[in-house]
């Protein structure tokens, strides 16, 4: 069975016009259901989607088109490892490569057509040829499939041309619109066109109703929370001086229950341990949100997309999301909010063993601490554990399932008691309420969980290339001086053994490795000979910012500007990636030089 040839041809010319605003769905299905009826079953009246596509198949009309069509992809977005599916994007414009489409399945293309109204950089000058500037990336989050534009200068109406091919679900379908996203003019365009087979009407009132269930859900919860706290006062009048915190802003301004911010968060095959998790939120950058106009600092909690997009976020930030990635692991893990030394507000994690052990993470440093309660009525002589944390009070506690305020005596996590199942200490929010504005689909307000990125930086690489802008500065700077250089190549490798000790020791607390690297050291340092090696870290792969940071320390400017008989340098680099491009970039600086008494 053939398809005759002037068929063949229309047919070709329609599939190629699927990605214009045609809607030539039906009039495929007509030329290839008649040359079927005419040539098998004449009487067959009706025939599905998939006989249509077997036969398109058999005849190879969709490989010829599908070879022909420009669907590209930039190959660094396009692939999720802890995502189930890959994800398809393109950019016309960069270094492009094609990307197979599977017929059979549906998507969106999304088109960027360019921003206005970023009053912030309304008198940004314009950018001069190879001059270093600010620049915006368009970071987007479509179900499990996560996409970044290419950078574009800074500009009260910046200049974004980029395209994304989204997979749509089958739940999800729809049909083409152009539509005015906030400030960024956006066209959708769905592959291949689908005939309409709801009216326009008829959405909307599902949208309207949808919000309508959320606004109420959202309301009954805030008069719930209102009762719980007044509840929570008539037990002592004093809690109100204590940080309880039910509700937080996030960036676009909307008031949240803090509960929403934590989730379950797997990271595939990214992170092995909750300890090298722990050590991936710690090198994710700090930073305090500032007022919008500046003039200061304002509490504001990001949501999970926000904060890895921008890679820093404040303190709270980096305790939902590793909150959400203990829970992930199966660990009873929990944001606590307090304060610290001079009553700084802090939040800070807590987890709870089954053998009733209590420990709390720092998710600003990686640090662990177990702690052990002091008893305020124990007698005066009785040795009492020292706290090693430096956490003063702590006001409550949550996660995704339960909210807990602390209703104990003294709120100094020093005296405090973990048993969060006796009500007498901690008076628990209902779950019910908590699920009903919480837990996933509950509300259309609340935004997805992204899952998390691979890292796109070449680990080698970035560190030999740090590693050489280092050894130019410092003979620059040492030439300042006016004084030589002289780099020894094997003491530099000798040092990369510490390197990657100093960071498993971060990761895992223990320490590991530097017998081996002492003794290499003895054997390469010779009699009469001194060495000196300062270690340091950073989050960051500026090398010149790193350097300047360096020769603020007295250790290591002695040895950048060391002088003597015989002296010999040495720098080693070494960056550890980790999820989301976020690195630690370890540098050690040493010398060795011969002793004159």
């Amino acid at each position: 069975m053939s398809l005759p040839p002037e068929k063949a041809s229309e047919l070709k010319q329609l599939i190629h016009q699927q990605l214009s605003k045609m809607d030539v769905h039906g009039r495929i299905r007509e030329i290839l259901a008649e040359t079927i009826r005419e040539e098998l079953a004449p009487d067959q009246q009706h025939l599905s989607t998939e006989d249509l596509i077997k036969a398109l198949r058999r005849r190879g009309i969709i490989d010829d088109v599908m070879k022909e069509l420009n669907f590209v992809t930039d190959s660094v977005d396009q692939e999720l490892p802890s995502s189930p599916k890959q994800t398809v994007g393109f950019d016309k414009q960069s270094t492009l490569k094609k990307t197979n489409v599977d017929p059979t399945r549906r998507y969106l293309y999304l088109q960027v057509l360019g921003g206005k109204a970023f009053l912030e950089h309304l008198q940004e000058p314009e950018p001069l040829p190879g001059q270093i500037c600010s620049t915006f990336t368009l970071c987007l989050h479509y179900r499990n499939q996560r996409f970044r534009s290419k950078p574009v200068p800074c500009a009260c109406e910046p200049d974004f041309h980029d395209g994304f091919l989204l997979e749509v679900h089958r739940e999800s379908l729809g049909t083409e619109s152009k539509v005015s996203v906030g400030i960024l003019n956006i066209k959708l365009e769905m592959y291949p066109p689908l005939s309409q087979t709801l009216s326009q009407e008829v959405v909307n009132t599902q949208l309207a109703l949808e919000r309508q269930k959320t606004a109420e859900k959202e309301r009954l919860f805030l008069v719930y929370a209102k009762q719980w706290w007044r509840e929570y006062l008539q037990i002592r009048p004093s809690h109100n001086s204590r940080l309880v915190k039910i509700f937080a802003q996030d960036e676009n301004g909307i008031n949240r229950p803090v509960c929403s911010y934590v989730k379950p968060l797997r990271a595939g095959r990214l992170l092995d341990t909750p300890r090298q998790a722990a050590r991936f939120v710690n090198v994710l950058g700090y930073e305090r949100a500032p007022v919008i106009g500046g003039g200061g600092k304002q509490e504001q909690w990001c949501t999970l997309l926000a904060f890895l997009c921008r890679n820093k976020g404040d303190c709270e930030d980096h305790a939902n999301l590793l909150c959400s990635l203990l829970l992930g692991y199966g660990l009873e893990a929990f944001v606590c909010v307090g304060t610290k030394a001079k009553g700084a507000p802090h939040a800070w994690v807590m987890t709870c063993g089954t053998d009733g052990t209590i420990m709390f993470w720092e998710s600003l440093t990686g640090h662990r601490y177990i702690h052990k309660p002091t008893n305020p009525d124990g007698p005066p002589l009785a040795e009492q554990p020292k706290p090693l944390y430096p956490y003063r009070t702590i006001g409550c506690v949550f996660n995704h399932q339960m909210f807990l305020g602390n209703c104990q005596p003294s709120d100094a996590v020093e005296t405090c008691i973990f048993d969060l199942n006796d009500e007498s200490k901690w008076k628990p929010m209902s779950e019910e309420a908590i699920k009903s504005v919480c837990a996933p689909g509950a509300t259309t307000s609340l935004p997805p969980f992204p899952p998390l990125c691979a890292s796109t930086i070449d680990a080698s690489v970035t560190s030999n290339e740090i590693e050489m802008q280092l050894r130019l500065l410092v003979s620059e700077h040492r030439k300042d001086l006016g004084l030589t250089t002289v780099w020894e190549d094997q003491l530099s490798y000798l040092l990369s053994p510490a390197l990657a000790s100093y960071e498993f020791e971060r990761t895992t607390s223990i320490s590991a490795g530097n017998e081996e690297f002492q003794d290499a050291i003895r054997r390469a340092v010779p009699d009469g000979h001194t060495f000196k090696g300062f270690p340091i870290h950073f989050v960051y792969r500026n090398a010149r910012r790193a350097f300047a940071t360096c020769l603020r320390s007295p250790f290591c400017e002695e040895i950048i500007c060391c002088r003597g008989d015989q002296v010999r340098l040495a720098v080693r680099v070494r960056v550890f990636t980790y999820p989301e491009s976020a690195c630690a970039v370890w540098i050690m600086f040493a010398c060795k030089y011969r002793s004159v008494l």
